[in-house]
């Protein structure tokens, strides 16, 4: 199978991506979620996807933002855990029903925690995040120590 760079074969649409990108950071802040949460968002999305680039960058960033290593180390069940307050809960629940929409409802998320924009800011950023994961996996960036 050819390990072809989606970024380096068609610079203009992977450009795009990086513009919308921007945008959804934009709406995100506009929207008033911690950055902190952004980053979970994109870590649990990429647990998801099977991302390994994405999970070890934003991992990263999460840690850099002051993230804490116990919240990172159960985020894969974030739901049996006291660790995350309710508007976390709701945006990694909505994480996943955006990243696998044939399992809605897996985990309740409206429970009026997060307001119509910051609803949509998560989904988008879930939306860009599951782009970014595909664009990673398919060109087989490399992950190594």
């Amino acid at each position: 199978m050819a390990h072809v760079n989606l970024g380096k074969q068609h610079p203009a649409p992977y450009k795009s991506v990086l513009t919308l990108n921007k945008e959804v950071e934009e709406a995100v802040a506009a929207a008033g979620l911690d950055p902190k949460l952004a980053e979970l968002v994109k870590i649990r999305v990429s647990q998801l996807n099977g991302c390994a680039f994405c999970l070890r960058m934003h991992t990263r960033d999460a840690l850099d933002k002051g993230e804490t290593t116990d919240r990172l180390a159960v985020l894969a069940a974030w739901w049996e855990s006291q660790y995350f307050t309710e508007q976390e809960r709701a945006a990694l629940a909505l994480a996943e029903e955006v990243t696998h929409p044939m399992e809605p409802g897996r985990h309740e998320w409206d429970d009026g925690s997060l307001s119509d924009e910051q609803v949509s800011a998560i989904t988008w950023l879930a939306i860009v995040m599951n782009a970014w994961n595909r664009i990673a996996v398919r060109s087989h960036y490399p992950v190594a120590p």
